[in-house]
């Protein structure tokens, strides 16, 4: 499958900073900044092409591991300080060390699923080193290597400072600490590169151009081919990604993109397209990244104002996947999953006439999934009722009795369905 990877990660990190925003309390915008000044010391230390577009994608994902771990440890690690103007991070009791080893290990691994062609090893794992060793795992400059220590170096002073209003005497006391680091906190090549390649110029074209605009206009996107296998470890990551943002759906991403895969089977749609239709079921709802968790986990009924937030997700997920290239089917398979047949869905209210047979058919297996899905505050409903209540919204007019018939015999009997793809 051709897909422009780094233009996907861009829009993809969008999502994160936004989580991060939410949960950490971090300006929008982080993983963006930490990747434009990680972009700015490595081309200054000679790294270019496809292994500067790998690295700069891992700054921009650094953070990937974060909604995963964030519920059961959320208050052993957080970026914000306390009343001393310490950051909490800056801890070293125990469980916040094991906190922020964990938080790097698991995005080491995710980051593999992701299909860089160059070597992206240990970038994520030993971002949070510090240079003399004190770190949480131990692990001195000099056994982590430059691209971490410049990953390191950059996000702390995203976190330290406000990059995005940041006065030319404020940026020389970035200088001045970042000096005083050297060879304790920060490595003495990722000091010297800062010294060199960051300038506060390049700090104002930040703040005038935006971060996005910058790394788009400094780092050139390439389209590639992928395997099927390759688009499943990136979709499967950023599922668990989206799944993770709640509790109440830690499986409902993966659920439908496994679902879709099924029934694109079922329908001889060709390995190219089953591929699509894979990755529009695993990202249809990374819009509620960008949805509040009091929203996504209120134990009682919505307002209207809330209900009218959360039916934003699905805008939201357009809005996302909006600017990458090449997929305008997938973004519309994945953003019109709550339409229906009749007009009554969300957020556009489109009717038959104007859904595909892609659309409506990802819309019943979302349904489908949600009905037998467990989730903390219900049991998943067996086969049987989830189809009857399909075939009830089939009566009102609202999805489609074909598909719904369909997805009855397959998910009754997934054996039903060829082997594989065309």
């Amino acid at each position: 499958m051709k897909l422009d990877l780094t233009d996907l990660i861009y829009s993809l990190s969008f999502a994160l900073d936004k989580v991060e925003y939410e949960l950490l309390g971090l300006e929008t915008g982080h993983g963006r900044r930490v990747a434009c000044l990680c972009l700015f010391m490595a081309e200054h230390a000679g790294i270019s092409g496809e292994e500067l577009r790998d690295y700069i994608g891992c700054c921009l994902l650094h953070d990937n591991a974060l909604t995963e771990f964030i519920h059961e440890e959320l208050d052993d690690f957080k970026y914000i300080s306390d009343e001393s103007g310490k950051r909490l991070s800056d801890s070293t009791d125990t469980k916040s060390v094991e906190c922020i080893s964990n938080h790097c290990i698991i995005g080491e691994r995710n980051i593999h699923l992701v299909p860089f062609r160059t070597d992206v090893d240990n970038i994520i794992l030993y971002h949070h080193e510090n240079a003399d060793g004190s770190g949480a795992m131990g692990k001195t400059a000099a056994e982590t290597g430059l691209k971490p220590q410049i990953l390191h170096l950059a996000d702390e002073i995203d976190i330290h400072y406000k990059l995005s209003s940041l006065t030319e005497s404020e940026f020389n006391k970035i200088s001045e600490w970042v000096i005083s680091e050297s060879g304790k906190m920060f490595s003495e090549k990722a000091v010297q590169l800062f010294q060199e390649a960051v300038t506060y110029d390049k700090i104002l074209y930040l703040k005038d151009r935006g971060a996005f605009t910058s790394l788009k206009r400094e780092l050139r996107t390439v389209t590639s081919d992928y395997s099927v296998e390759e688009i499943h470890d990136f979709a499967r990551m950023f599922a668990s990604i989206i799944d993770y943002k709640s509790e109440f759906t830690q499986t409902h991403s993966l659920g439908v993109a496994d679902k879709a895969e099924q029934m694109a089977i079922y329908y001889g749609f060709d390995r190219e397209k089953a591929t699509r239709f894979y990755l529009a079921g695993a990202l249809h709802d990374i819009g509620k990244l960008l949805v509040s968790n009091d929203i996504l986990e209120k134990p009682g009924k919505l307002t209207i104002d809330e209900f009218t937030t959360m039916k934003d997700h699905a805008s939201a997920t357009r809005y996302v996947l909006r600017l990458v290239k090449g997929i305008p089917d997938v973004v519309k398979w994945a953003s019109n999953h709550h339409e229906k047949l009749n007009g009554t869905g969300y957020p556009r209210g489109l009717t038959a006439e104007e859904l595909s047979f892609e659309e409506r058919l990802m819309a019943c297996i979302d349904i489908y999934q949600a009905l037998t899905e467990k989730r903390p505050y219900k049991d998943g409903m067996p086969h049987e009722k989830a189809i009857a209540i399909m075939q009830d919204m089939v009566d009102k007019g609202e999805i489609d009795a074909t598909i719904v018939r369909d997805i009855a015999a397959v998910m009754a009997n997934p054996s039903c369905a060829p082997d594989n793809v065309k």
